[in-house]
């Protein structure tokens, strides 16, 4: 800040110097005047004003050095504690547009709750419609026809529950439940609706299920297994989908392994990032690059890990990787 606040007083220093070098030159051509001594006196004054610059420089610059450090959720009025007439100014320019800020996000923030809450109101509503319409759709005759609109239906049924969760995970914490959750039921559960979808492409479930049970929550651990089975249905065909739960290295871990499309090596490392749909399959409509990405995020306080391999055309195998259960007993209880 030093460079800054010589810079800043660049005109008052020339004039010193030009002063200094005036007083210099009047000596010079006025004989009468010892030079020495107007010598003595400038190297004097010089060595004042460098000691009032620096005295200066402490004392002018405390109040931006604050400013800089200032931490913006803070009040400017008691963090920067202005001493001099200009520096009131600027704080309380600051103190206003802060308060303005506040009073403006404030209103946003009670914006946004709003907006949820006509949201998550809306998607339960549609809830009554969709029952309606699978049952109005089950007692289609054409049985092509009954499979479309089963397809779309759960099109519409997923896309609502990837809303659902979404506007949930911001408050996830106080949403968890920590218990001994059976993986077969779960699965099944999850399995189930997609039935019609699955008998339409000719993909099958083998579940090999050594691990039982593990501790976690079971309403967003289904959540989180929803994303990854609806995923490797969509771009699998006429395949077995292998579901296998077993322990290593201490921890339990559930496999989902398909033998569709595959991921590209280059996608790979950018499955879980919000919006992306692949590079490959680019075009195709049906993908809106969430469902990984919330999976994610949902994974993240259940202190789930994932390890994902994929072959281009050969499938892709989706480990979930639970926890020890100390670790997710101490951390939930924290």
């Amino acid at each position: 800040m030093i460079k800054d606040y010589l810079w800043e007083r660049k005109s008052w220093m020339a004039l010193f110097l030009f002063l200094e070098l005036f007083i210099l030159f009047v000596a010079y051509l006025d004989p009468t005047i010892p030079l020495s001594s107007i010598l003595y006196i400038v190297f004097l004054t010089t060595i004042i004003f460098v000691v009032f610059v620096i005295i200066r420089w402490k004392k002018e610059t405390a109040f931006y050095q604050r400013l800089q450090e200032w931490e913006r959720g803070l009040d400017p009025v008691s963090a920067l504690r202005a001493a001099s007439p200009l520096e009131k100014i600027v704080e309380r320019v600051l103190a206003s547009q802060t308060d303005q800020w506040k009073q403006e996000l404030k209103e946003h923030l009670a914006t946004l709750e709003q907006e949820k809450d006509e949201l998550l109101s809306w998607i339960h509503e549609m809830k009554t419609p969709l029952t309606a319409m699978r049952l109005i759709i089950e007692r289609v005759g054409d049985e092509n026809t009954k499979a479309q609109l089963l397809y779309e239906w759960l099109r519409i049924h997923l896309l609502l529950d990837q809303q659902l969760h979404q506007r949930r995970l911001p408050h996830i914490e106080n949403d968890l439940y920590i218990e001994q959750v059976e993986l077969e039921p779960l699965l099944i559960n999850e399995i189930k609706p997609l039935q019609s979808w699955c008998m339409q492409k000719g993909i099958g479930f083998d579940l090999q299920l050594d691990v039982r049970s593990v501790l976690s929550d079971a309403k967003w651990l289904s959540f989180i297994i929803r994303q990854i089975i609806t995923n490797a249905v969509k771009y699998s065909e006429s395949s077995d989908i292998v579901v296998k739960s077993f322990m290593k290295n201490g921890h339990a871990r559930l496999q989902i392994q398909d033998f569709g499309l595959g991921i590209d090596p280059k996608d790979l490392p950018r499955i879980f990032e919000k919006g992306f749909t692949s590079t490959t399959e680019h075009q195709n409509e049906a993908a809106t690059g969430m469902g990984l990405y919330l999976a994610k995020k949902a994974a993240k306080p259940l202190l789930l890990d994932f390890h994902v391999e994929s072959t281009p055309g050969r499938g892709t195998t989706f480990t979930i990787i639970f926890p020890q259960e100390n670790d997710i007993i101490r951390t939930h209880r924290m």
